[in-house]
């Protein structure tokens, strides 16, 4: 920025000659002829870097002048070198200083001495400017960090009330879970009953009076006695899923082909009434809970027979392979991999994430049986497993399952022992 120089003095050849010496240093004059003038120019403008000042003016004198200047508080930065032609004494001298001047150059006026002195003080309102405006920009910024710091503590505060309220939903939740765990394993136990006399007397009344009803009757028991075997079915699969939810979190370490062995035996009718045959690998020993992985099995298999193609045989492929991950803290984890792979009928790759919903089916009733809880119990043992299950699959093209359970669980009971050791679990990637 280029400074300004007030020039008070009631002579135009006076200022004319000061406007020429100060010229070539760039300054912006402003010009009064008077004191009442400059005091006049200074209510508007207050942004001088200097004030030359003549002493000796009609009416106004310098000093007066000056009195009247400092008693603005806005002006009172201004520095005031005093222009005189005569030599007033020290008492002359020290009764301007008092008036607020910071110098006095003496006429005839030394060119070299007034651009020295001049200079001096527009450098020190130069620095003292830098200075303002930096001591606004801190404040400025000073304001913004308080205003973050208080938007921050109100932002702690509110993530501590979210924080709150949501570790309560939490509890709530939890316990609704258990309540509804609860009332849906009695409900379903006392179910158990009322359709074992329906299945019972239905039963009875067609082995009795089969020869003298009619194909309409007929017809009517044997629908009775089909939705009493879907419902009992219905019931055995939602008590299956609450136990699971309260299945304490026990493994040991077991050989997988075991577990597998026993699901393609219980299945042993469904697999040679379908002719399907088989293409499995070894699979290893993990940490698990074999009461869960069983049913596990059972439902993947139960659901590549079940959706096989009619003039298909079924083919399924299981294999499997050890992996490592990363976790969060950058701890490597073992994992061991399980693809189960058939040639059925699939489905759309977009509802790849929905069949594991309760009560899910992309099937009707009446192509095929079942309750829509499989694929869900298989997720809930997984999850229980702290592992992952996920599933690809194209129409007509079959589906591969893809299950992934750590190799070694925290709470393996089997710890200190071969293959379920602790010091195997924290040190994955040296087995």
């Amino acid at each position: 920025m280029r400074p300004k120089i007030l020039l008070v003095d009631d002579r135009e050849d006076n200022l004319m000659s000061m406007e020429a010496i100060l010229a070539p240093d760039g300054y912006i004059f402003v010009k009064a002829s008077s004191g009442s003038q400059a005091l006049k120019i200074l209510l508007s403008e207050i942004d001088f870097a200097l004030i030359l000042m003549d002493v000796k003016m009609p009416n106004l004198n310098g000093f007066e002048t000056a009195a009247l200047i400092y008693e603005r508080e806005k002006l009172k930065h201004i520095p005031i070198i005093f222009i005189t032609a005569n030599n007033y004494g020290e008492e002359n001298i020290f009764k301007g200083y008092r008036m607020g001047a910071v110098d006095y150059i003496y006429k005839p006026i030394n060119s070299e001495l007034l651009r020295a002195k001049v200079n001096v003080l527009v450098d020190l309102y130069r620095k003292n400017h830098r200075l303002i405006e930096q001591e606004k920009r801190l404040t400025v910024i000073n304001r913004s960090l308080e205003m973050e710091v208080t938007e921050r503590k109100a932002s702690e505060e509110r993530i501590k009330e979210l924080n709150r309220q949501l570790l309560e939903n939490i509890a709530l939740l939890e316990s609704a879970n258990r309540d509804l765990d609860r009332f849906a394993f009695m409900a379903s136990h006392d179910l158990q009953e009322p359709l074992r006399k329906i299945r019972t007397f239905s039963d009875l009344l067609f082995v009795k009076y089969q020869t003298v009803l009619d194909s309409p009757a007929i017809n009517y028991i044997n629908r009775i006695q089909n939705a009493a075997v879907r419902m009992q079915t219905l019931i055995s699969d939602i008590l299956a899923f609450s136990r699971i939810n309260n299945e304490k979190d026990t493994f040991v370490n077991y050989n997988l082909n075991l577990i597998l062995q026993e699901a393609l035996d219980e299945l042993d009718g469904t697999i040679q009434e379908k002719s399907a045959s088989f293409e499995i690998e070894e699979l290893p020993a993990i940490d698990v809970n074999p009461g869960l992985v069983r049913p596990l099995f059972e439902n993947l298999l139960s659901n590549a027979l079940k959706y096989s193609k009619k003039e298909e045989k079924p083919v399924i492929k299981i294999r499997s392979e050890i992996i490592t991950a990363t976790t969060s803290n950058k701890e490597p984890i073992k994992y061991c991999r399980i693809y189960v792979q058939d040639n059925g009928i699939g489905f759309d790759q977009v509802y790849a994430e929905q069949i594991f919903d309760m009560f899910r089916r992309l099937h009707v009733h009446s192509e095929f049986e079942g309750t829509g809880i499989g694929l869900t119990l298989c997720k809930k043992i997984v999850e229980k497993h702290n592992g992952f299950i996920s599933v690809q699959s194209k129409v007509n093209k079959g589906s591969t399952f893809i299950i992934s359970l750590p190799v070694h669980q925290v709470t393996a009971e089997n710890a200190g022992e071969p293959g379920g050791d602790t010091a195997a679990f924290l040190l994955l990637g040296k087995k």
